[in-house]
């Protein structure tokens, strides 16, 4: 390997732009450099690290176990370098014309975004906010490359770079639709558990914090339907005798169009804390800082 001061650190930029995007063409996209640009690029670093990099396979370049093992530390170092220029650039709100990307779930999205906008609009009018589905494996590989600016999540198992602060908690409850037969302001266990429920979850299989806890004291609750968001699982609640337990952070913005009973879980369980995440890079970048501000007042409010 030669001397860091004899290598082109755009190389870098060009492998992780590959990386991202498995192909060359949408590398070069991405970049706005020619194809032939990125090609080139691509070949300075193969011959620099001995290695292919990327091998075609179908439509897609997939990586080496060469790459794979660079992509981490490469990516961080862009971070980090991204991190400190940023820093020394003043940030004004009110001309600023950056966007954020912020790795949300829908069900935070739903509650957490109209506050947050109505914030930052108030402040920033040329600001843009992109809620973006993110996949938590990646979380940390996200925030290294600047690809998320920040992720709202629950607790997740990050590096010592990725820093977090607690935005949310709260208790569960049941939610049933306004003229129930047999729940009204009320529930026993015993009605709970005589009862069918649905259970809105992201994950294919696994229970929710309920059945883990019910299943602590010995209990276990019918599920009819299991489905992957909760605005699915308020509208049929709505037209059913299902019942549904979730977070009351979320229940009350959710079911208040539907006018379903929102009643406190007979057993003292709590919601699943959420978490916001940046990078340690960001932590002094003055917008990353004031983007952070209007994430955690607006839950202060949602």
């Amino acid at each position: 390997m030669k001397n860091i001061s004899r290598i082109d650190l755009n190389l870098f930029v060009v492998f992780d732009a590959i990386y991202t995007e498995g192909s060359i063409t949408r590398a070069s996209e991405a970049l706005t450099l020619s194809q032939p640009a990125v090609s080139h690029a691509l070949g300075r670093l193969r011959d620099l690290v001995k290695d292919p990099l990327f091998v075609r396979k179908g439509h897609t370049m997939a990586p080496t176990p060469i790459a794979r093992e660079l992509i981490d530390p490469i990516r961080r170092a862009i971070g980090e370098i991204d991190g400190s220029l940023r820093q020394l650039t003043a940030f004004d709100p009110a001309t600023s014309q950056r966007e954020f990307k912020i790795g949300m779930r829908s069900i935070v999205e739903a509650t957490a975004i109209p506050e947050l906008m109505r914030r930052i609009s108030d402040a920033a009018p040329g600001i843009q906010v992109s809620s973006v589905h993110h996949i938590r494996s990646d979380v940390q590989s996200d925030l290294t490359s600047g690809a998320l600016a920040a992720v709202i999540d629950i607790l997740l198992p990050l590096g010592h770079n990725v820093h977090n602060q607690r935005l949310a908690g709260g208790p569960m409850v049941v939610v049933a639709r306004k003229d129930h037969p047999v729940v009204q302001g009320r529930i026993s266990v015993a009605t709970y558990l005589a009862q069918e429920h649905v259970l809105a979850s992201s994950r294919k299989t696994g229970p929710g914090i309920e059945d883990m806890e019910l299943s602590r004291l010995g209990f276990q609750r019918r599920i009819k339907l299991r489905c992957q968001n909760y605005w699915t699982a308020c509208k049929l609640v709505s037209t059913s005798d299902l019942l549904l337990t979730m977070p009351e952070r979320y229940a009350r913005s959710i079911n208040e169009p539907l006018a379903n009973q929102l009643i406190a879980f007979p057993i003292p369980v709590s919601a699943n804390d959420i978490f916001l995440y940046w990078h340690a890079s960001a932590e002094n970048d003055q917008a990353n800082r004031w983007l952070r501000e209007k994430i955690m007042a607006s839950f202060q409010v949602a």
